[in-house]
């Protein structure tokens, strides 16, 4: 049995649970956990997918994250993502939720945030190269071809929450 996760519907409530790989294969929305990574000086990480990785090998992302598992909360899955995938015990904050049609498979994605102070240890089966980048570096990055494509319509949400009036 492979990772459990909620399907959900179009308004992000939970139908059942079922297995990722056949939420995927179905097309089924289910739930992701992202989380955008700052450092004290305001640089933003961004990272290259391992060549060998099942999904967007080789890929550029600015978004570190995965599934959100059977009963657990789109924050507590962020936190379990970005100590898995980066060695960082910390508590993400919430930035926003969107329905991602996906490249892959359709889901709901939450995007948080984290300041990231310490030493990092990015899992080389998730993360092949890393870089801590300016924001408009990183603009320039998410318009590349090999930028993952569901990372690009999350950097624009982002971007355009960012600019709202009363936005810290």
């Amino acid at each position: 049995m492979g990772e459990q996760v909620e399907r959900v519907d179009e308004h992000d409530e939970v139908l059942g649970v079922v297995d990722r790989d056949e939420a995927i294969r179905r097309r089924w929305l289910h739930r992701v956990a992202t989380v955008v990574c700052h450092d004290p000086a305001g640089l933003v990480l961004v990272h290259r997918r391992p060549e060998d990785d099942i999904r967007f090998p080789g890929r550029l992302n600015w978004l570190l994250g995965g599934a959100v598992g059977a009963g657990e909360s789109y924050e507590a899955a962020a936190a379990r993502e970005l100590a898995e995938e980066l060695g960082v015990d910390a508590r993400p904050g919430f930035v926003l939720k969107f329905r991602c049609d996906g490249a892959v498979s359709p889901y709901w994605l939450g995007l948080h945030e984290a300041l990231v102070s310490g030493a990092i240890h990015p899992d080389p089966a998730e993360i092949a190269w890393h870089a801590w980048v300016t924001v408009d570096e990183l603009d320039a990055l998410v318009r590349r071809p090999d930028f993952l494509p569901d990372g690009r319509e999350a950097y624009e949400r982002f971007r355009d929450v960012r600019r709202s009036p009363g936005c810290p």
